[in-house]
């Protein structure tokens, strides 16, 4: 396919006619034109390096290389998200930068070496700390909802007098391909710009829309991506056809100029083609005839570029011949060397779990807990619920750090569903407090974005069943981007989610989930749940520091029906509490103190078993409660410490029986050498009916009681 490609292109320019138009600038069509060549002979170059064994990614931008346009008409000081065939912007945007080298940096990245300037060798992105390119992946559409959120945070910074890593003037690119036009995360994304055009809130963001046509092996429908794009009244739709390079400059410099200025969304509909398949592994003629698959080498960008500068008299056919056999030697002479310097071991790729995971793994506890000291307020002995400790604690961040979003669903008018929020929006402003539309893709977008503009974000998501709407925005995007920048790129936060189960008169499943698998196994993150509001304010403020000094994206989950419990027993007020706890990461906390069983637990666990160890104290059995807090990752150092002056531990777990959090722990004490007993109690698989059903699949004090007998009584 690559030899057919190349071998059309040559045939074509020595046959190409002279008399077009005149160019009013043939210095930047030279240049657009070579960055299109840079982008192709990477391309055929990536399949000749998979050939010989060294190279792992081929999915090219052959045909695509008309967004070259965009890359060459934006600046380097406009952060970009890419559509992954986005090669010949890449080298357009690397035109700018004198000190860059785009052709070793992709390379770099094929060969997976950590000489790869953004990804440190751990996979093939398009990315750039000084060409402004935020790295991605194969997405689809998942990075549409951050820089929907970055465009946003934009626009917010210059009302808040806030300092972002980019010029006042700066806008947004986001590119996507038509397929991924039809995901329901680019479609929300789009509709939450168009949303914000509407009501005039600034939204500078460049959307292009590479259509080539076809996903993988699906069309699209004729018309369809025209029709999908163009709907909404509030963005500006504006077409082009990549094999016209004169037209399509102006249309991309018109469309650059309307965000620019306007700083509102517009939509650039670029028309494309796809050239040598989906990727090196695919083989078109499976679902395309070869007529068809021929007839697209007409539509090669490279041609049209040609064509003009050879109509123009700018170059002869000659010229445009020995200007493309000079990039192949270019970039083939750099693979080549790239090769080699693996081979001698001048370059060198990952070679220990320890490398590769070191983005995640990065800990600054000394600066960590500083910033933490830096949020307490000065409160006294008040005594607050867990709900009103979060609030107070919120208020307390703001007030010392004024880059702190809190935004979500319900959160700034209402104060949140479960007043949590009250008000925060009337202290600290609707422009630090607000409300989002109804889509927890877009609240964790806006946070996102939020972060790489240097805020702090604290988005609230209403409950934990609507995670799972989003979820994918904390996992493929949130997680990995420190990953897959080599921690060049961070988006710190804290998302704050009510969640868990046991509430009274309100609920079933939407409003009473108690599945946390889904956050489990997300590499880097870090969940944290207070179990009364002794731990809450700690807990939140470290959480908040770590965002701010290690880029960690925390989730901190909050048991909703602990939020305005106050007794433990009956009128004891027991769960009211002061706020005079440091919670260091990975520390787990204890109650009471018996020498006869260590029941391990985390959220309304803690309530439940610390009511069952006073009927257990009647049994005469000791009990010591150990709260993880932290449940991602586990605190298993200071936990099997902790549990080392104990024969006997009960697992005492609120989620379900199956990948809830008591499985990890089971593992996690066997895996450290614990030698003693180990029982585990929680509830079952099953979704949270209504009413008193919910008692019948829930954990319950008295399977904690019964099974702590059982394991002191009969080991």
């Amino acid at each position: 396919m690559a030899e057919a490609i190349d071998a059309h292109f040559l045939d074509r320019i020595r046959v190409a006619g002279t008399g077009g138009r005149e160019l009013a600038d043939p210095d930047r069509v030279l240049r657009y034109f070579d960055a299109q060549l840079a982008s192709r002979h990477l391309d055929f170059a990536a399949r000749w390096l998979q050939s010989i064994g060294f190279g792992y990614y081929t999915i090219g931008s052959s045909g695509h290389e008309a967004d070259a346009a965009v890359g060459a008409a934006t600046a380097v000081t406009d952060p970009a998200l890419l559509h992954y065939r986005s090669g010949a912007f890449y080298n357009a945007r690397a035109q700018q930068y004198s000190a860059s080298n785009p052709i070793r940096d992709v390379l770099a990245g094929l060969v997976a070496a950590t000489h790869d300037p953004i990804s440190g060798g751990r996979h093939k992105v398009f990315g750039h700390p000084d060409l402004g390119i935020v790295p991605q992946t194969s997405t689809i559409g998942s990075q549409v909802p951050r820089a929907v959120g970055l465009a946003f945070a934009l626009g917010r910074a210059k009302a808040l007098r806030h300092r972002t890593p980019w010029p006042e003037n700066a806008i947004v690119v986001c590119s996507f391909g038509d397929a991924s036009a039809n995901h329901s995360t680019t479609v929300g994304a789009l509709n939450s710009a168009a949303y914000c055009a509407h009501r005039s809130i600034p939204m500078p963001i460049l959307f292009v829309c590479e259509d080539n046509k076809i996903g993988i092996s699906t069309r699209s429908p004729r018309g369809w991506i025209a029709q999908s794009l163009g709907r909404f009244a509030s963005m500006e739709y504006m077409r082009a056809d990549g094999t016209d390079p004169v037209a399509l400059m102006e249309t991309v410099d018109a469309a650059v100029a309307a965000v620019r200025s306007g700083r509102r969304p517009v939509v650039l509909h670029l028309e494309t083609v796809r050239l040598m398949g989906h990727a090196g592994s695919d083989a078109e003629l499976a679902y395309r005839t070869s007529a068809d698959i021929v007839g697209d080498y007409a539509r090669d960008p490279l041609l049209a570029s040609a064509a003009a500068l050879i109509g123009a008299g700018v170059l002869t056919a000659a010229d445009v011949e020995a200007r493309y056999e000079a990039m192949r030697e270019t970039v083939m002479t750099e693979a080549e060397t790239t090769v080699e310097s693996l081979k001698s071991g001048l370059s060198t790729r990952l070679a220990s779990a320890k490398a590769v995971m070191a983005p995640l793994t990065e800990r600054l506890p000394i600066a960590v807990a500083a910033t933490e000291q830096s949020l307490r307020g000065a409160h006294g002995e008040e005594r607050l619920t867990l709900a009103a400790m979060i609030n107070r604690t919120l208020s307390d961040i703001m007030a010392e750090r004024s880059d702190v979003l809190v935004f979500g669903e319900d959160v700034a008018v209402k104060g949140g569903v479960y007043g949590v929020t009250k008000g925060l929006r009337k202290k600290f402003g609707a422009a630090k407090v607000f409300d989002t539309v109804l889509d927890e893709q877009t609240v964790l977008g806006t946070a996102l974005g939020a972060a790489l503009a240097g805020f702090v974000p604290i988005p609230e998501i209403q409950y934990l069943a609507y995670l799972h709407n989003a979820e994918d925005q904390l996992r493929g995007e949130a997680a990995s981007l420190k990953f897959f920048s080599d921690s060049h790129f961070t988006n710190g936060m804290v998302v704050r989610v009510a969640g868990l189960a046991y509430q009274r008169g309100f609920g079933g499943h939407f409003h009473n989930d108690n599945a946390v698998a889904v956050l489990r196994d997300i590499p880097g993150i870090v969940v944290a749940v207070p179990s009364s509001a002794a731990e809450a304010a700690g807990l939140l403020r470290t959480c908040v520091a770590m965002a701010v000094e290690e880029g960690r994206v925390c989730v901190f989950l909050e048991p909703i029906a602990l939020y305005h419990r106050v007794d433990l027993h009956d009128g004891d007020g027991a769960l009211r509490c002061v706020d005079d706890v440091s919670v260091e990461f990975g520390a787990v906390a204890t109650y009471l103190g018996g020498g006869d069983l260590a029941i391990v637990t985390f959220g309304n666990g803690v309530v439940m078993s610390r009511r069952a160890a006073s009927r257990l104290s009647e049994r005469g059995i000791g009990v010591t409660i150990v709260d993880l807090r932290w449940i991602v990752p586990l605190p298993t150092e200071d936990l099997l410490q902790r549990l080392s002056r104990f024969d006997r531990v009960l697992i005492a777990d609120e989620t379900r029986h199956d990948a809830g959090v008591g499985e990890g722990v089971v593992t996690a004490l066997i895996e450290g050498g614990y030698a003693g007993a180990i029982r585990r109690v929680a509830s079952k698989n099953s979704f949270v009916p209504l009413g008193a059903a919910a008692d019948l699949v829930l954990l319950a004090e008295d399977e904690i009681v019964s099974a702590a007998v059982e394991i002191v009584e009969f080991g």
